[in-house]
């Protein structure tokens, strides 16, 4: 039964989350605050983070997490694995069928004013999702248990400083990534 939960709530996850893998950022907040218990709104900020430093799309990377979390704790190792692959396969199952009625038809509408406008109007929505993810992230990692977080406002503010220095800006993302790995196994964030 959590094997078709998982199926269910990816497929709904990537049918509405239009824009990119961290579009699925806040339908993955609601999964973490829902009674099935895959995982929580802490577990869901380590999952970003693994997600955006390793390598492939965001969205799939989440999924296939907390498709193993929730598989793993229903079946050991093999239902993780298996609970990865439902929970992936459900994230991308919409827009594989999308893309193709689209590519099927979009020849007869890719010219059509209505059809231009309807992606045009779609971006703010885009935007606010990402937005929304953002701000999350954001009040996850700043405050802990209603109190301020200011060893990690101390980071981000450094952090946020020293990508304004010129010689900093040519640095590779990876060397940033790396940096903010290191700082956190250093502080324990």
């Amino acid at each position: 039964m959590t094997f078709l939960l998982l199926f269910y709530e990816f497929f709904k996850i990537g049918l509405f989350a239009i824009g990119g893998g961290t579009a699925t950022i806040p339908f993955l907040y609601d999964l973490a605050e829902s009674d099935y218990g895959w995982f929580s709104s802490t577990k869901l900020t380590d999952m970003i983070a693994i997600s955006e430093s390793t390598p492939g799309p965001i969205g799939i990377n989440m999924a296939t997490f907390a498709g193993y979390n929730a598989g793993f704790g229903e079946l050991g190792f093999l239902g993780g694995v298996l609970g990865g692959a439902v929970a992936t396969v459900g994230l991308i199952l919409p827009s594989l069928i999308i893309i193709l009625i689209i590519a099927k038809f979009l020849q007869s509408f890719k010219d059509n004013k209505i059809v231009k406008n309807t992606f045009y109007g779609i971006r703010p929505c885009v935007a606010a999702l990402v937005a929304f993810a953002v701000f999350g992230i954001f009040k996850i990692t700043i405050f802990t248990v209603d109190k301020l977080n200011i060893p990690v406002l101390i980071i981000i503010a450094i952090a946020f400083s020293l990508m304004f220095i010129k010689q900093l800006k040519k640095l590779h993302p990876v060397i940033w990534i790396l940096a903010g790995a290191v700082i956190g196994i250093i502080f324990k964030l």
